[in-house]
């Protein structure tokens, strides 16, 4: 993206008070060495005032619409692989689209564990998650929603209370 910072994830939803379009926006991943840094208010209303002049001007949504531009938050959504492998061994929810096979027969969907690792690359993928003891994989690719769990203990104590990459 533009200006240094990378696009995480773009919403167009229909809200009570209209149609919103969503932009999440975050600094890239630190250099192995150096502490990560958050995006800011002065960071949104940045990008804010460029994508909302853009818009204008290419005019691609017809109906009136309301943009936001945030930081992806401490909930952050997981959209990429890259996204998957900078937080492997925090807590995430995933739900599916389609799902994975059971030994049982059926599919899941839903996931909520430890992202242990990515296998793959592109739209081949993989996530590696551990729930209650037990393995699962699903493709990247099938992700409707993921999202880190905070560990608010550790914020509270005043960390990010997200799991960063091993080095």
């Amino acid at each position: 993206m533009h200006a240094g910072y990378e696009l995480v994830d773009v919403r167009f939803v229909t809200e009570p008070g209209g149609w919103v379009l969503r932009v999440f926006i975050d600094l890239p991943a630190p250099d192995p060495g150096n502490e990560a840094q958050d995006v800011d208010l002065d960071d949104c209303e940045r990008i804010s005032r460029e994508l909302s002049a853009l818009l204008d001007v290419e005019d691609p949504i017809a109906q009136a619409y309301s943009l936001e531009v945030s930081s992806p938050g401490i909930d952050r959504p997981l959209v990429t692989p890259g996204h998957f492998r900078r937080f492997v061994g925090a807590e995430i929810k995933a739900s599916l689209m389609h799902g994975v096979p059971t030994p049982q027969g059926g599919e899941r969907k839903n996931f909520r564990g430890i992202l242990e690792s990515v296998e793959g690359a592109d739209d081949e993928a993989k996530a590696k998650v551990i729930v209650d003891g037990q393995p699962w994989m699903f493709p990247i690719s099938d992700v409707d929603v993921a999202k880190i769990v905070p560990d608010w203990d550790e914020v509270m104590k005043g960390g990010r209370g997200q799991v960063r990459p091993r080095n």
